[in-house]
């Protein structure tokens, strides 16, 4: 079991610190908020993300499969949603004055799981990673849990990766007009992501 756990890592983190949209947002966020502003939304999307791949382990990617038309409006859904938060990157506020931006309001836990959630990318890694570190071995309730656990830890340290190197960003973007150019790139490569997604699945 040690071998097919370290592979499970490996895939997980692959997965998991891949650019994606969840990680842009990440960035994006921790660009404008710091990193410990970001973090509701870093574990919202790790716990999220632990749901789907035990979700998925238990069969609802089944589910998925037989009735096509659920996959289709997660799609529509995730797609409105990821729109909905490129335009709240791109307007986030500058860090010129920090009293006026502790009145914002990052995303929260909740937005950050649905974020996840609704994600495409995160249904197809985790359907995969159970069809080939689960459903192959016994037993199977035992390698879900592991592969669940694998899949928190690496999630974590993912996205955690990508909103620890906007923080760093942030240091670089000493006015306003550099911190606006940069959230409506981050939203721009968002969309790109959405659209991306949309046309391949």
């Amino acid at each position: 079991m040690f071998v097919v756990v370290i592979s499970m890592m490996l895939f997980a983190l692959i997965g998991a610190i891949s650019p994606g949209p969840v990680n842009i947002i990440a960035t994006g966020t921790a660009a404008s908020f710091g990193f410990r502003r970001t973090l509701p939304h870093v574990i919202g999307a790790t716990l999220a993300y632990t749901l789907i791949v035990f979700l998925a382990g238990i069969g609802l990617s089944q589910l998925l499969f037989a009735f096509p038309s659920l996959s289709q409006a997660l799609q529509v859904c995730g797609s409105a949603f990821l729109l909905y938060m490129a335009y709240k990157i791109a307007s986030a506020p500058v860090q010129s004055m920090e009293d006026d931006t502790q009145k914002q309001s990052p995303p929260s836990l909740l937005q950050g799981a649905l974020s996840q959630w609704l994600n495409p990318k995160a249904w197809l890694v985790s359907m995969s990673g159970v069809a080939v570190f689960v459903n192959v071995n016994n037993p199977y309730y035992l390698y879900l849990l592991a592969f669940c656990l694998v899949s928190f830890f690496m999630c974590f340290i993912g996205i955690g990766s990508w909103a620890l190197m906007g923080d760093v960003i942030r240091r670089f973007l000493s006015n306003a007009k550099q911190q606006v150019l940069f959230n409506r790139l981050m939203a721009i490569l968002l969309v790109i992501l959405v659209v991306l997604m949309t046309v391949s699945f």
